[in-house]
C-alpha cells in the first residue's frame, strides 16, 4: 500500500484534531472551510502549457544559493533518497531545482531511477544575456541527465522593465520551446513590479510567484499579491506558488500556511523544501488535513 493510502485514510482525523485546535486559537487569514479535499499528490494542469503534475513540488532550494541549499548540504544519497521516497511513498511527481541551488546532480540521481514521463523538472537560470541562457540549457541538460526539461524560469526577476530588458533571453526560450529542447518558460518573480509586469506579458506561460498569509517574504500583501495572479490565470498562465512557509517564518504554523495557500484558489501547484522524511510526511499530512 502507497503511503498516500494510509494518509488519505488517517486525514478526517487529523483534520478534526486541526480544527480542534483552531477553535481554541483561531488566527487571522485561515479559510474555515475549503471548497474541496485536497491532496499533496492530485495531480493538476499548470495554466494552458498542458503539462500536468502533481500539486505538491518537492523544492530542493531551502536557503538556496552559491550552488548549494540544505537539500544538497544533506549529501547526495539522502538527499536522493527523499526525493525517491516522495516519489514512491507520498506519490510527488514535481521536482523543482535551480542552477543556483546546485541541486541538479541530485535531481539527476532520482530521475535516473524513475520513468522520465512521469516527472515534471523546474529549473531556473540566473544568466541573463542570450549566449549564456542559451550555454546554460545544454549544461542544465547533461546535469539533469534529460533530454528534454519541463520547464525553465528566469529566476530571481525584480526589475519592472525585463521584459524588454531581457528580450534577448526570451527569444533563447522561446526558440528552446520550439526545439522541443523545454516544454515551457516563465519567471519567478522577486517585486510586485516584475509580477505585474509578467502578468501584462503573453510570453510568460509559468509564473513562480511568493505567496502566504503573513507576507513574509513577499513582493507586496497577499492581497496585492492575489489581485495580480487573478490577472494571470485569467489569461491563462500556470501558477506555482513559493514562500509558503514565508521561508521558515511559518515553521511552527505550518497548517495555517497550507490552508491559505489551498484555500485562495489562485495556485495550480507549490513547491515547498522538505529536509527530511519526517517533514516531508507532515507535509503531505497537512495537505490532507485541510
Amino acid at each position: 500500500m502507497l503511503r498516500r493510502d494510509f494518509l488519505r485514510r488517517t486525514a478526517r482525523g487529523l483534520g478534526a484534531a486541526w480544527l480542534a485546535t483552531r477553535a481554541a486559537n483561531a488566527a487571522p487569514f485561515v479559510f474555515d472551510r475549503l471548497p474541496q479535499h485536497y491532496r499533496a499528490h492530485d495531480e493538476v494542469t499548470l495554466g494552458r502549457t498542458g503539462i500536468r503534475t502533481t500539486r505538491l513540488a518537492m523544492g530542493t532550494g531551502t536557503i538556496g544559493f552559491g550552488g548549494a541549499s540544505n537539500q544538497t548540504r544533506l549529501g547526495m544519497s539522502t538527499s536522493t533518497r527523499l526525493l525517491l521516497d516522495g516519489y514512491h511513498e507520498n506519490g510527488l511527481r514535481f521536482f523543482d531545482t535551480a542552477d543556483s541551488y546546485g541541486s541538479h546532480p541530485n535531481v539527476a540521481a532520482a530521475v535516473k531511477q524513475l520513468p522520465r514521463e512521469n516527472v515534471t523538472i523546474l529549473t531556473k537560470t540566473d544568466t541573463r544575456d542570450p549566449a549564456g541562457v542559451r550555454a546554460d540549457l545544454e549544461r542544465f541538460r547533461r546535469e539533469l541527465g534529460v533530454e528534454t526539461i519541463d520547464i525553465v524560469l528566469i529566476h530571481c526577476v525584480t526589475e519592472a522593465d525585463w521584459t524588454t530588458r531581457y528580450q534577448g533571453v526570451m527569444d533563447v526560450l522561446s526558440e528552446a520551446k520550439h526545439k522541443g529542447v523545454i516544454r515551457a518558460h516563465g519567471v519567478s518573480c522577486h517585486s510586485i513590479e516584475a509580477l505585474r509586469a509578467a502578468a501584462a506579458s503573453p510570453w510568460v506561460e509559468i509564473d513562480l510567484v511568493r505567496l502566504n498569509p503573513i507576507g513574509s517574504h513577499m513582493d507586496a500583501s497577499p492581497d496585492t499579491v492575489i489581485k495580480v495572479i487573478k490577472q494571470m490565470r485569467a489569461d491563462g498562465k500556470g501558477i506555482i506558488g513559493m514562500k509558503i512557509l514565508g521561508q521558515g517564518d511559518m515553521r511552527d504554523r505550518p497548517a495555517e500556511a497550507i490552508r491559505y495557500a489551498l484555500g485562495t484558489g489562485v495556485l495550480d501547484a507549490f513547491t515547498i523544501g522538505a529536509e527530511s522524511r519526517r517533514e516531508q510526511d507532515d507535509l503531505v499530512q497537512r495537505i490532507a488535513a485541510a
